[in-house]
């Protein structure tokens, strides 16, 4: 089916759709959940949370004051599926965002059954949660970039490419794409009497301000750079497609709301959201590219990785479909999305107010052309 693409301001940044709309978001006292629920907050859209408490100190949901305008925000387990239905039935969303993860490749390592049961199990109880609640009609569930079956090649992945995962967290979210498809077709296929619409979305490797988890680069970065330490490399030749976190939303909200238009059955289906090809980098270049910015004598090295668990080497996203079929094209460049998260850093250094820099952030970001 061929579908007009929209221009990203007319379907984003107007609140019409998302004003008075109620969306739930699992994972909302994390990084990219906290950057939703500020948007959608934005947008005017009624806002509730189930999550546990915020995964790192400090954290962007504090730093930002997102609690200050959810209506609900409940702290459970995805585990707990009684209290995870109880939500839903209070809460009564139209939309659910499923960002609730446990988001480290080498965090995996250390517990993948704990990987196995948040990333699986969990968002099977999210689709089964939705599965009973009368008000859902679009269900977006975030995975990754990393369920594809990786073999190193030089090829863009796309969502008809083979699912697969090295490590735990890679499997976890492969395995947890299968129980998407799964509840899609045997619970949700269209017309199905409560017209819920599931989609998945694998965005690249994103980068932005508040970001505080260990072993992600440029939190990595950014800390090494606050005590004037020289930043260690594990993977300096490692190739990603990174992009700033406001991307991959932009693109989850605008797949929202195409899901709930008559003929949304049509998007219900799997999404990539990555950068362009001037996004992939290198490790290192990123990793150089943010210490340049930083600046005073901020640098980076390489530490040798023969102790360090597997991790692919070379990985692209192939966004094709996303922008013929949705219209999201990225906005940001990569030294633009590098540049924004440094600046957020610094205006925290100063004490500044952070949700009006998250803020004047998600401006300016929607008034940008695209790259």
């Amino acid at each position: 089916m061929e579908v007009r693409g929209c221009a990203l301001e007319n379907m984003v940044s107007v609140t019409s759709f998302w004003r008075d709309r109620v969306v739930l978001i699992t994972g909302h006292t994390g990084f990219k959940g906290s950057w939703l629920a500020l948007w959608l907050q934005k947008l005017g859209a009624h806002v509730h949370g189930y999550a546990i408490d915020p995964p790192t100190q400090p954290s962007l949901f504090e730093a930002a004051r997102v609690r200050a305008a959810m209506k609900s925000d409940a702290r459970a387990d995805l585990a707990d599926l009684a209290r995870l239905r109880a939500t839903f039935e209070s809460v009564q969303p139209q939309v659910v965002f499923h960002l609730a993860a446990q988001p480290l490749v080498r965090e995996s390592y250390r517990d993948p059954l704990g990987t196995f049961a948040t990333n699986i199990i969990g968002t099977a109880h999210v689709l089964e949660a939705a599965r009973t609640a009368a008000a859902v009609q679009a269900v977006v569930l975030i995975t990754t970039d990393k369920v594809y079956d990786n073999r190193d090649w030089p090829y863009a992945y796309r969502e008809t490419d083979a699912l697969g995962g090295h490590d735990p967290y890679s499997a976890s979210k492969a395995a947890a794409e299968i129980v998407a498809a799964s509840y899609r077709a045997s619970f949700f296929a269209d017309p199905a009497p409560n017209g819920v619409r599931v989609a998945t979305a694998r965005a690249g490797n994103v980068i932005g301000g508040g970001d505080w988890a260990m072993d992600r680069l440029i939190p990595d970065c950014i800390r090494a750079f606050e005590r004037n330490d020289v930043v260690r490399l594990r993977y300096p030749d490692a190739v990603r497609p990174w992009q700033h976190v406001l991307e991959p939303l932009a693109g989850y909200l605008l797949l929202a709301q195409r899901m709930l238009e008559p003929q949304g059955a049509h998007f219900a289906t799997a999404w990539n959201f990555g950068p362009d090809a001037s996004g992939d980098a290198s490790v290192g270049e990123l990793a150089r590219m943010a210490a340049q910015i930083w600046g005073g004598g901020a640098s980076v090295e390489a530490a040798a990785s023969a102790e360090n668990p597997h991790e692919a080497g070379l990985l692209r996203l192939d966004s094709a479909c996303a922008r013929t079929r949705l219209g999201w094209q990225p906005r940001w460049s990569l030294y633009q999305a590098v540049d924004h998260t440094i600046a957020w850093h610094r205006a925290a250094q100063r004490g500044e107010d952070m949700a009006d820099v998250c803020r004047r952030q998600i401006d300016s970001y929607e008034s940008a052309q695209p790259a």
